[in-house]
This record gives C-alpha cells, sequence and structure tokens, in this order.
C-alpha cells in the first residue's frame, strides 16, 4: 500500500511540473482531469481510490491548478456507494462534503441489475449522481479530456 502512495505522489510530482498539457488529449484549458474507476467489491480498492482522489486534489490545490475528479463506480464496485453496504461510507461522505470538485457517479446499468435480483432499488448515497452506464461514462470523460485510471 505505502509504495502505491509513493508512485501515486510522483505522478502528482509530474503533474505539477509541466508547464503545458500533459497530452494531446489533456484540454489545453489549464484543468486537470481525473477519472477513477471502481469495478470491484474490495474494501482496499475503495480505499486506494479514495485515497487517489484526494491525493490529487490537494496536490492541485497546493499548487493552485484548477482540476477536476469522477469516481465511477459499476458492477461490484457500485457497494462504494450504497449506504447498505458500503464500508467507507464515512470516507465517502466526508470526501464529497470537503471536494467541492468530486463527482461520485453510480452506474444506472448495475442499479437495474442489483434492482432485479435484490427485488428493490439498492439505496446509493445522496452524493452520487446516477449515470445510465459506467463503462460509457469512462469512455465520455475519456474522450473529454479526463485521464481514467484504476486504482
Amino acid at each position: 500500500m505505502r509504495l502505491a502512495s509513493y508512485v501515486f505522489a510522483a505522478v502528482c510530482a509530474a503533474f505539477l511540473t509541466l508547464s503545458g498539457p500533459v497530452s494531446a488529449e489533456q484540454a489545453d484549458d489549464g484543468v486537470m482531469r481525473l477519472a477513477i474507476q471502481i469495478s470491484d467489491d474490495d474494501p482496499a480498492t475503495y480505499h486506494r481510490a479514495l485515497n487517489v482522489a484526494t491525493n490529487f486534489a490537494r496536490g492541485m490545490s497546493n499548487a493552485g491548478k484548477i482540476y477536476e475528479i469522477e469516481i465511477v463506480a459499476f458492477n461490484d464496485g457500485l457497494h462504494i456507494l450504497r449506504e447498505d453496504t458500503s464500508p467507507v461510507m464515512d470516507r465517502v461522505k466526508s470526501i464529497a462534503e470537503s471536494i467541492p470538485d468530486l463527482t461520485f457517479s453510480a452506474c444506472g446499468n448495475t442499479i437495474n441489475k442489483m434492482t432485479k435480483e435484490e427485488g428493490a432499488a439498492p439505496p446509493i448515497t445522496q452524493y452520487a449522481k446516477v449515470v445510465p452506464g459506467g463503462v460509457g461514462r469512462l469512455v465520455y470523460l475519456d474522450n473529454t479530456n479526463y485521464f481514467v485510471i484504476r486504482p
């Protein structure tokens, strides 16, 4: 886990030292955009994703950079946003309330599947917006100047 933190810190440092667009895909508007995929039901993945989001936000803020972050949860990863099954709901709420440029997106396809399987809609946190599909959302974000990662 520490190695992942060091690697991420190095990546953030690299972002901070660049003066222009970081790649052909990055917008020329000065906004650093990061999308984080969560598709498995593993508390360690949840913690890594939330750590990446908070570290990225802190690094960008400290450097005076404008940024946007979107965490996209689908398949079993949707549990991170479920009020009844998320082992990290307190962190989700805290991060949602403290990082204004962060969005949580919940996959509508996965919600529909869980509704059919469970007989009722899963209770998704108020801090998440529902998108039609998680994969489609990530493709859209990738095509609109977001770096997409899976921690």
